[in-house]
């Protein structure tokens, strides 16, 4: 829900993005060097080829980058109304949140690629807070918060503040109603995010799938009022995302997907920062521990999550104790009701 009523500026920034929203993304990455080593001898030894360098990757997906860029981290609408999205195949991370009503929303984790455009851009919640901290000083794009909520975003919250009452960079679309249709130009929005943090280590592994999983052809996880489907493709080597019932698309991009897939029971309690109405906001706590099932490799796993501190990232494991490494690639977290989450009943608690 968009708080601020204020209508904002359409600039020409803002004009040229909306032309590009079907536009693909851009990538905007140069090649970074690894520090050589000394050997035994008196003399240091001669650097080691390019060729020799351990490649820099990503820590969020495990893949090559030529250098760690910073994080943007920007909130976008997954109703119906609000499908689909723009900018969301460039993703490295994408968390689906749990919201009022039961319905969903998309935290969306971007580092080494940014689109050109996102959207639609919507608001802030509770639990938006903690998935923050893991990443520093990220950028973070929202549309506005329930007004209590918003003063404590823009005061308290450990980010670089891109809030669309007073960032530039944002436009509307004149396809879609109010407030489904707010969209950002991403180069308009870095510009203004010159200090936020770069990618660093939040807890993920990458590598090979460690023993103990087995075959699954898809798996579903329901929220009380939106479903998602994640399909293995042998052909991709990704699993195909679905959304209540129908295919998940980004614009001009085409089908949704990813090589990993993390389903993370949380517990869903209340938020203390209560909408307008009878919806009563959930609030998933990630800071903590628990189960989680991992798919990749056409596999699933039985796993357990840790995180002690909200500055820390989540430390996944197998039932064994070892590390659950995942697919090298983007990674969906899907934070599912876990063990003694509230029972929602369309947006009330019963």
């Amino acid at each position: 829900m968009v708080w601020d009523r204020r209508s904002i500026t359409l600039t020409a920034a803002g004009v040229a993005a909306a032309v590009a929203l079907t536009v693909t993304g851009i990538i905007i990455a140069t090649r970074g060097d690894a520090a050589g080593h000394l050997a035994s001898a008196p003399s240091p030894s001669p650097s080691p080829s390019p060729s020799h360098r351990a490649p820099l990757r990503s820590p969020f997906t495990g893949e090559r980058v030529h250098r760690l860029n910073r994080v943007l981290i920007v909130k976008i609408g997954n109703t119906v109304p609000e499908r689909p999205a723009t900018g969301l195949a460039k993703a490295d991370i994408v968390y689906l949140i749990p919201v009022e009503g039961g319905l969903s929303r998309i935290m969306a984790v971007f580092s080494s690629h940014y689109p050109r455009v996102i959207g639609p851009v919507r608001s802030a919640r509770q639990t938006d807070k903690d998935l923050l901290r893991q990443f520093g000083r990220p950028a973070f794009a929202w549309s506005g918060a329930q007004p209590q909520l918003q003063w404590v975003v823009q005061h308290e919250w450990r980010i670089v503040n891109l809030y669309a009452g007073t960032a530039g960079g944002y436009f509307r679309s004149f396809n879609r109603p109010e407030p489904y249709n707010l969209y950002a130009n991403t180069r308009t929005l870095m510009k203004e995010a010159r200090h936020a943090s770069v990618a660093r280590d939040i807890g993920f592994r990458f590598g090979a799938p460690p023993p103990g999983g087995h075959h699954v052809k898809s798996k579903s996880v329901s929220f009380p009022a939106a479903s998602f489907r994640f399909t293995w493709s042998p052909h991709r080597h990704r699993w195909l995302v679905s959304m209540d019932g129908s295919r998940a698309t980004s614009v001009g991009a085409g089908r949704l997907s990813a090589p990993t897939v993390v389903i993370q029971r949380v517990v869903v309690g209340l938020s203390r920062f209560l909408e307008q109405g009878p919806m009563m906001p959930p609030y998933a706590h990630t800071v903590g521990s628990g189960t989680a099932v991992v798919l990749r490799n056409g596999e699933a796993y039985h796993a357990r999550w840790s995180r002690p501190s909200a500055n820390g990232g989540t430390i996944f494991t197998t039932d064994s104790g070892k590390p659950m490494t995942f697919a090298r690639g983007p990674v969906w977290i899907v934070l599912s009701y876990g063990p003694g989450s509230s029972p929602w009943r369309s947006g009330k608690p019963v």
